[in-house]
């Protein structure tokens, strides 16, 4: 396959919807959720998740900001495993109504019905700073 690039992370990406968030909790613990990118991915080392301000993902990442998101993409080519992500990162919370809005999708008015205007809506917006993939036999680091 040869080694992969940012950009192939970035393509790779905007075809896996949903990803594995995994933060740090109280006491040290590790709590994983899915969160979907809405396909939001022009990949330049950042990631952007949409998060309610009263969940307890928004908890975690305000108490500490280390991360790790982690996604898997379809089956492979000819059979061949499918190809896994790791991202570490640092989460950076958003409130910036302009920012919100320009990320915004339909869709998340399930969630937020009153749209980029609800009260509680937040971004975090993840900062890669190591990403390591698996595709078959070959893995390697990307460089951001």
């Amino acid at each position: 396959m040869g080694e992969m690039t940012l950009r192939d992370i970035a393509d790779t990406l905007k075809h896996i919807d949903f990803v594995m968030l995994h933060t740090h909790t109280e006491g040290g613990r590790i709590a994983a959720r899915p969160m979907s990118n809405n396909r939001d991915v022009e990949y330049d080392g950042d990631s952007w998740f949409f998060v309610d301000a009263e969940s307890r993902t928004f908890a975690d990442v305000t108490e500490d900001p280390n991360v790790t998101l982690s996604a898997q993409g379809a089956k492979g080519l000819l059979g061949k495993p499918p190809l896994f992500v790791s991202i570490e990162g640092q989460a950076e919370v958003i409130r910036e109504r302009s920012v919100l809005e320009s990320h915004w999708t339909d869709d998340l008015k399930r969630w937020w019905p009153q749209g980029p205007e609800s009260p509680q809506l937040a971004m975090l917006k993840v900062h890669a700073l190591r990403i390591h993939y698996w595709a078959g036999e070959d893995q390697g680091d990307v460089s951001i």
